[in-house]
């Protein structure tokens, strides 16, 4: 006779379980309402790095300039800045040349991934503040550093 009754504890509990989840009392709300994360429309800041000598966005770079327009979702884009950069070998025209060529070509990836409505400035800096004060070259610099200044609301 024990065994018999040994599994009804556990559905007498799903009863009152059941019966209290289907008590009009409980609000319901719709489920984006409870996924949907606030709108963070701080200023998003991120460099996009060439092999030597190029001014081709990698594909790398295009998932960074991607992610940049998701984070941008639901904010007005108050103006972008693109400045490029170059190392410190190679003559000081070809460094300010190659670097224009680097900004250009990251501001027109971001017209691609939808950034159009912005105003857009580009600037070159080549070679300029690519060795310290010793000589020694400073590394990283084959880039062009991005800015996306961003604001609340459309």
């Amino acid at each position: 006779m024990g065994e018999r009754f040994s599994g009804q504890p556990r559905t007498v509990a799903l009863c009152v379980v059941l019966a209290l989840c289907g008590c009009q009392s409980v609000q319901r709300r719709p489920v984006r309402a409870l996924i949907q994360a606030p709108q963070n429309c701080t200023d998003i800041n991120f460099p996009i790095y060439f092999e030597p000598r190029s001014a081709t966005v990698t594909r790398e770079a295009d998932r960074l300039i991607a992610a940049a327009k998701n984070q941008a979702v639901g904010c007005a884009v108050r103006g972008i800045v693109v400045v490029g950069l170059a190392d410190a070998p190679g003559s000081p025209g070809a460094n300010l040349a190659l670097s224009l060529r680097r900004a250009k070509a990251v501001a027109a990836e971001l017209h691609k991934h939808g950034f159009t409505e912005a105003e857009f400035r580009e600037a070159a800096v080549g070679a300029a503040g690519a060795s310290t004060s010793t000589g020694a070259d400073r590394p990283l610099r084959r880039r062009a550093d991005v800015s996306i200044h961003l604001a609340a609301g459309h």
